[in-house]
């Protein structure tokens, strides 16, 4: 019997009063902050920090609810803070439930279930005072805040030291990257060949069939290298697209930005799949890989700069990728940097295993504990 089942059994053995929000917390709307000076204050909208002013709004633990927007996002907040019209704060009443327990509480609250905007997501005033929460003695909020606490500073944790490997495998990347003059530099339209895609709207997608990438998957979903895809065509569909074999890039040349675009992909599957339109297939004799690693360094950044038209929308034409020079070292140095490269890319990013899996694993452990821990019998108040 852990310490909470134990308070539990002590202070509140036939269950616990489960009480309307407006009978422990006022909510309060947010005020427009346009004509506030610049400072320290941090100012909050329902998709977070928005701005920083001089003045505050509220100087107590709070929990702030979104009213609408991202729903979904509830923030708690110990110092002071500015919040906007799109996001309530609340004033609780401590006496009766701990702000940070009242936290802990409403992000197990399915606000989307909630939702009364027609377009724009919408949580009123009305319905959220009508929601019950489960209001346990003192003693047992404070274990509970307690056992999540430690959860959510082991998780915050391990994001720190992702973000630090990060940093650290860019770094490298970009070191293991840089040639001295002994490496041929060679015009990409040297190395292999561009094939410009075609077609391939949303619309055209399939629930089985065979595999596509549509361009804006790359800089939206896929990493470095993939042999499965998100997405299917079918038959006929397929017949009209460009074909795209293993160890062949798919390049993109159109995005909203110049970090986006000639953003590259390796196909790593056996069978064959497509893609369409503001995309290129790279077909070449080099290691896929190492090709895809160099397209994300500083240098070949500098390179696609140069090259990149358009305002609203940034585009790098086929023709214009085949002139950027890159380093073509022997295969077997290829292989040897992939390699070492592979290993940093699993670390940061794969989440079947390395940081990203151990975060995903200990924020499910912390969300089963978290309902665990908030699921109360209910008695009459």
């Amino acid at each position: 019997m852990n310490k909470v089942e134990e308070l539990i059994k002590k202070l509140c053995p036939q269950g616990v009063k489960f009480i309307e929000l407006e009978e422990i917390a006022k909510i309060k709307h947010g005020k427009d902050y346009k004509k506030l000076g610049k400072g320290a204050i941090p100012v909050y909208g329902s998709g977070g920090i928005m701005k920083y002013v001089d003045t505050y709004s509220y100087n107590k633990p709070t929990v702030l609810i979104p009213r609408k927007g991202t729903i979904t996002n509830i923030f708690y907040l110990e110092t002071p803070f500015w919040n906007v019209d799109t996001i309530y704060h609340t004033e609780i009443d401590d006496k009766k439930i701990i702000p940070k327990y009242f936290y802990y509480y409403m992000k197990t609250v399915d606000l989307e279930a909630l939702d009364t905007g027609s377009g724009r997501p919408s949580l009123t005033m009305q319905i959220l005072n009508k929601l019950k929460i489960p209001v346990p003695p003192l003693p047992i909020q404070e274990e509970i805040i307690k056992i999540l606490d430690n959860f959510a500073e082991l998780e915050a944790e391990l994001e720190a030291e992702l973000e630090a490997r990060k940093k650290q495998y860019e770094h490298y990347k970009e070191e293991i990257l840089t040639f001295e003059d002994d490496v041929e530099w060679k015009p990409m339209g040297e190395v292999g060949q561009f094939v410009r895609g075609n077609g391939l709207p949303k619309t055209d997608f399939t629930e089985t069939g065979i595999g596509c990438i549509h361009y804006g998957q790359i800089y939206t979903y896929y990493g470095t290298y993939t042999d499965k895809t998100k997405s299917f065509v079918s038959l006929e569909t397929a017949k009209k697209l460009q074909k795209v074999q293993k160890n062949d890039l798919i390049i993109t040349n159109t995005s909203e930005n110049i970090e986006d675009v000639c953003k590259a992909v390796v196909w790593l599957g056996d069978k064959e799949i497509v893609t369409g339109g503001h995309a290129s297939i790279f077909k070449h004799k080099q290691n896929p890989k190492y090709l895809a690693y160099y397209t994300q360094t500083r240098m070949f950044f500098a390179e696609k700069k140069k090259l990149a038209k358009g305002t609203k929308v940034t585009d790098v034409s086929a023709k214009d990728l085949a002139k950027i020079k890159i380093p073509i070292p022997s295969i077997k140095e290829q292989e040897r940097i992939v390699a070492i490269l592979d290993k940093f890319d699993a670390l940061v990013n794969d989440i079947s295993e390395g940081l990203p899996a151990e975060i995903t694993a200990r924020r499910k452990q912390y969300e089963y504990y978290r309902e665990k821990l908030l699921t109360f019998n209910e008695v009459e108040a």
